[in-house]
């Protein structure tokens, strides 16, 4: 099956934080694919063809010969299993317990902070634009996210869990979103942003051609 052509589909526009995370997994193990995009806008995620391919409707999605996945951090733990080291980079912790954390993380940061991402969306990172101040419940979100931050970033290490890992691709995205619109972060959250923003395969990602 490793053999198969790889094709991801990711969202027209290139802002979605999901198809990002699935793109620079992708690239961080070293894999040839193909870039298929998806017309969100004119809600093309609903059509038959794409149906066929995605069960869930949503981007990313992986097809692999013929075995499609959705849902990025699905898609990374795959391409792990599927392009195991040493001759594919990991992008999960090899350590189990750093692995579970790793995904608690994803999780995390795909279930919670609704507030905040209604009101700091990831494609203001690409597109900035003037934003009102946080309501409550959206600065409560803040406030929460900043403290696990705070406790998980440290200078010392280039990631949250030591080594680069994919959780720190949209750790590092979820919080790029308060810098983007101007709220205020600590220095040491700054410095761990641009830490993984200046990676190749963010900026591959970064670098696409919007509209």
């Amino acid at each position: 099956m490793s053999l198969n052509p790889i094709y991801l589909y990711v969202g027209a526009d290139y802002v979605s934080a999901f198809a990002m995370s699935a793109f620079v997994a992708l690239k961080e193990k070293g894999l040839r694919f193909e870039l298929r995009t998806v017309d969100l806008k004119n809600k093309e995620q609903h059509s038959s063809a794409y149906r066929e391919i995605s069960i869930t409707r949503r981007i990313p999605t992986l097809l692999h010969g013929d075995f499609a996945l959705s849902e990025s951090s699905a898609i990374a733990e795959y391409l792990d299993e599927v392009y195991p080291t040493p001759k594919h980079a990991t992008v999960l912790p090899a350590d189990r317990e750093m692995r579970a954390l790793a995904r608690q993380l994803q999780a995390w940061i795909r279930s919670d902070f609704m507030p905040l991402k209604s009101e700091r969306q990831a494609d203001r990172i690409y597109f900035p634009e003037s934003v009102k101040p946080l309501s409550e419940p959206a600065q409560l979100a803040c406030d929460k996210l900043l403290a696990a931050a705070d406790q998980l970033i440290r200078d010392d290490r280039y990631g949250v869990f030591g080594d680069w890992c994919i959780a720190d691709t949209d750790f590092a995205l979820m919080l790029n979103r308060l810098v983007a619109c101007g709220d205020p972060v600590p220095p040491k959250i700054v410095r761990y942003i641009e830490r993984q923003w200046s990676r190749s395969s963010v900026q591959q990602w970064v670098n696409q051609v919007r509209g």
